[in-house]
């Protein structure tokens, strides 16, 4: 049910009996207790009078089950029917939640009339785990999209103030036989050229700054440099989409117009 990966030994099993003296450890707790051969280890566990000993079946790799921003703490799992604080169950895929969990009460109810039936679904509380992130995420994608918005403006701008300040230039050209093609090259290459020298910039100083955020966490991805050639290529047909309406806008235009005395 709960999907884990049995690394050595085996499962609990409900069809043998002496499973309620078995117990699984995870990676963690072999680690710290040092064990290099745990199948078959027993182990005393519990407190004074309840204490009892264990046989070691199996070994798990290692779950978070509690904070995903630090190592994995040693766990043992036992089959322990005396003292339930909660279970958890696997609803059926096929069979809508709502449905599932009105059935699951009417158990609950026939066992245990007094008390309040109470549910929570596992993936709602880990993703609560990432609920800073999440915000994170979102604010910065906002702010990105912003600061993108405001970039493509003043980049109109500046490239609309460039084509108004060589108008004569280009009606010069024109008029020797520069083709439109030629013409949007000329405008374009100085803002192309700004653009790679600050993707050239830019991209080590954000991947040392991404690797050295990741590597808080114990648990991180890797920085592929997929990741940044997308971001430059993006960077990149953004500049030329946006430059090159103003520069074949001024490319077409009628040359006798460009070169008209003010």
């Amino acid at each position: 049910m709960i999907n884990w990966e049995i690394k050595e030994g085996r499962d609990f099993s409900p069809e043998m009996s002496t499973d309620s003296s078995g117990m699984i450890l995870n990676e963690s707790a072999v680690k710290y207790m040092g064990l290099e051969d745990p199948i078959g280890t027993i182990v005393r566990w519990g407190s004074d009078e309840y204490a009892r000993n264990y046989k070691i079946i199996g070994v798990v790799k290692n779950l978070i089950t509690q904070s995903p921003y630090e190592p994995v703490k040693q766990t043992l799992f036992v089959m322990s029917y005396d003292r339930m604080a909660f279970l958890n169950l696997k609803l059926n895929p096929q069979q809508s939640a709502s449905e599932a969990i009105a059935k699951i009460e009417r158990v609950y109810k026939s066992y245990d009339p007094q008390n309040i039936f109470e549910y929570s679904f596992a993936d709602s509380e880990f993703a609560q785990k990432f609920g800073d992130e999440e915000r994170f995420g979102r604010l910065t994608s906002f702010f990105t999209f912003l600061a993108i918005l405001i970039s493509c403006l003043g980049l109109f701008g500046l490239a609309h103030f460039v084509a108004e300040q060589r108008t004569k230039e280009i009606g010069i050209r024109k008029i020797l036989g520069a083709s439109v093609l030629k013409l949007w090259q000329l405008l374009s290459t100085d803002f192309l050229i700004l653009v790679i020298i600050s993707v050239f910039i830019a991209s080590p100083l954000a991947y040392f700054l991404m690797t050295y955020w990741v590597q808080g966490y114990d648990y991180h991805t890797t920085i592929s440099w997929w990741i940044f050639a997308v971001s430059s290529i993006g960077a990149i047909s953004i500049t030329l989409l946006t430059v090159s309406f103003q520069a074949i806008k001024a490319a077409i235009i009628n040359p006798v117009d460009s070169l008209k005395s003010e």
